[in-house]
């Protein structure tokens, strides 16, 4: 099998000749590194735009044993960056405030065709890779523009300024959706936070009422396998957003389910994408890494519908041992 026709299977709930080997992200600090050139300046990072041309992408899958090449297409977030080490961004306060602070900033033009030139030449170029195209639907984009705290607490005190944020961000990405799924793109990548590790950011109602209509906006123009990212624990979510018919879950974080319980009971209806712990990439040794990984691939892939992933990305702070110990575990297979 081809890269691509090995991920296709897998996110088909279909068993491929082996488990395939995907990340939604490479930091460019450790991606340079995986590539024996220097690291970005700090503060480098941006989150809402492709980091790195075809060219490296695919020279970095390779390096990787990845079956995948990711292009971002994400609409801006307007709020404070602040530098970390090694390039890392964090996101501060949120720049919108009121429906005025929305009057006063613009998204690119999702109907133009000069957002969408990049994706173009990563179709061109993409040779047996499976393209990936990571955005994000209306969710976090509205809380990271209005800030964590202030969201949380306009949900009581202003929510039709949530629901307008929110809605804001939801046409954006319908129409990029749209657009992007009459591309030759192979996955679309939702990366939308809906946990904590304790449990869902909002109460079930609440995501009901907010979240799932414009999950379903953004649903309607969905034409291509749909792989839905969010940290933390979303079991609570699962059989609300199956039913927008989404093909795979990520990241599953380790620290907060338990992905073989996941797969007993959801995995014949949806891939499962993920479960390589972030503290075992970052902290643990290549042996470590390489074993946990080995024990995903022999629990959850024997039967197909499993693709191997970080529990999120593969973050500067992962040393470069670590991430070639996860390439080691899936040419091992």
């Amino acid at each position: 099998m081809t890269s691509r026709e090995r991920v296709l299977s897998a996110v088909a709930c279909k068993k491929p000749d082996r488990v395939p080997y995907v990340e939604i992200g490479v930091d460019p600090a450790l991606a340079e590194k995986l590539m024996g050139r220097a690291a970005p300046n700090a503060g480098s990072r941006e989150l809402e735009t492709q980091p790195r041309s075809v060219e490296d992408e695919k020279a970095l899958a390779r390096v990787l044993n990845k079956d995948n090449i990711v292009y971002v297409l994400r609409a801006p977030v307007y709020a404070e960056r602040v530098a970390g080490e090694d390039g890392r961004l964090f996101y501060g306060r949120g720049q919108i405030r009121s429906r005025a602070d929305i009057d006063k900033l613009s998204l690119p033009d999702p109907h133009s065709d000069e957002l969408y030139r990049g994706l173009e030449e990563f179709i061109a170029a993409k040779e047996d890779f499976a393209l990936f195209l990571v955005t994000r639907a209306g969710f976090f984009p509205a809380v990271l523009s209005m800030g964590m705290e202030e969201f949380f607490l306009a949900l009581y005190d202003d929510r039709p300024l949530v629901e307008a944020v929110m809605d804001w961000y939801t046409d954006w990405a319908t129409a990029v959706v749209e657009r992007v799924c009459a591309m030759d793109i192979d996955v679309l990548v939702t990366t939308d936070d809906l946990a904590w590790k304790q449990g869902p950011m909002l109460s079930m109602d609440l995501f009901r009422e907010l979240a799932m209509p414009r999950f379903w906006q953004v649903a309607r123009k969905v034409t291509k396998p749909w792989v839905m990212h969010s940290d933390g624990n979303i079991v609570p979510l699962i059989d609300d957003v199956l039913t927008l018919g989404i093909s795979g879950l990520h990241a599953l974080e380790p620290e907060a389910l338990d992905i073989r319980e996941v797969k007993r009971r959801w995995g014949s209806r949806a891939c499962l994408v993920g479960n390589v712990s972030l503290v075992t990439l970052g902290r643990g040794t290549p042996e470590q890494v390489e074993a946990e990984a080995a024990g995903l691939i022999r629990d959850l892939g024997k039967d197909g519908g499993y693709i191997l992933s970080s529990a999120n990305s593969l973050t500067s702070y992962v040393p470069v041992e670590n991430a070639l110990a996860l390439a080691q575990a899936v040419s091992e297979q």
